[in-house]
């Protein structure tokens, strides 16, 4: 992953309401969940919610797909396993780590 995206993602996600929408969209898992569900699940007004899930779109952290009426949002998982494995390349001074990433985040 190039380090121009793992900037963009984590600046996304360097905003309280962006990473509240983030953390409750990984809660929500594969199945995701709609604005209004988000709106009512984080006490957060409709004009707010859409800028900042724009916003998480842009970085491509999230993903919409229409279902007849609604809109469904999702964590793109594996756009979030690539900025992790970005911040821990490397790590444990050369050593295998003892969990991998790519166990612990899995889509539901």
């Amino acid at each position: 992953m190039e380090e121009k995206f793992v900037i963009k993602a984590l600046a996304a996600l360097a905003q309280p309401h962006r990473l509240q929408i983030f953390r409750s969209l990984v809660v929500h898992g594969a199945n995701g969940i709609t604005p209004a569900q988000i709106a009512q699940e984080l006490g957060m007004p409709a004009n707010t919610l859409s800028f900042h899930l724009k916003e998480l779109m842009n970085a491509d952290l999230i993903s919409q797909e229409r279902s007849g009426r609604n809109l469904i949002y999702r964590a793109e998982y594996d756009r979030m396993n690539a900025v992790l494995s970005y911040l821990t390349q490397n790590c444990c001074q050369g050593e295998a780590c003892e969990v991998r990433v790519e166990e612990i985040c899995k889509p539901c």
